[in-house]
């Protein structure tokens, strides 16, 4: 009985023995899936442009009531007193500004507009999306010299079940290249080597670890 009960053990130690260099084996294979993400990801002369969801403060010089602050609809489009429709999403400021004059110069003489975004929500092209195992999974507008870091803290961190050194970023400016991080070493071990930069349109998956 002893003997039968010494080989039921060791074979139970080799078999957990194994199951752990499986499952090692696969975490390893996991975090070399993808490159590690670079740290530096420069935008080349960024300039912030109109999405849907933004607020925009039109002034009109010396012509209060046409000032005013409108949304810009889901169609990307916005509605003042005496412009039905004008295109703003893709456009930065500057741009909005000088159409609104061309269509105001028909009734006003000589307009001067200055438009300024007070809420910012960007184009879908370039907000920021966190998927999987984030505390609150959500958008973000992206933001110049955006870090991981950044978008960790915006979303609340990790849930106690996600595979942080297993997330990825699926670079969209890139072609859909995809790049390993490692958000646990980042947030929880303060391992500052781990922050890298985002850039617009990146999709940070952050898979659910299985054990």
């Amino acid at each position: 009985m002893n003997k039968l009960f010494t080989s039921i053990s060791r074979g139970l130690v080799f078999a957990l023995a194994g199951l752990g260099l499986v499952l090692a084996a696969g975490c390893a294979s996991q975090a070399g899936k993808y490159p590690a993400a670079p740290a530096t990801a420069p935008v080349q002369d960024y300039s912030y442009v109109i999405g849907a969801g933004d607020t925009l403060n039109i002034i009109v010089w010396r012509n209060q009531e046409l000032s005013m602050s409108v949304p810009v609809r889901p169609d990307g489009k916005i509605s003042t007193p005496l412009i039905d429709e004008l295109m703003a999403q893709g456009k930065n400021p500057v741009e909005i500004a000088r159409d609104i004059e061309k269509q105001l110069g028909k009734y006003v003489r000589d307009p001067v507009v200055t438009v300024i975004v007070t809420g910012f929500v960007g184009p879908y092209s370039e907000q920021i999306r966190v998927v999987g195992e984030a505390a609150k999974p959500q958008f973000l507008p992206y933001k110049q010299k955006m870090t991981l870091l950044d978008v960790m803290i915006a979303v609340g961190g990790l849930t106690d079940f996600a595979a942080g050194n297993d997330a990825s970023i699926l670079r969209t400016a890139e072609g859909g290249k995809q790049y390993s991080v490692r958000i646990k070493d980042l947030i929880r071990r303060g391992d500052v080597s781990a922050n890298v930069e985002m850039r617009p349109g990146d999709i940070l998956i952050i898979p659910q670890s299985f054990f």
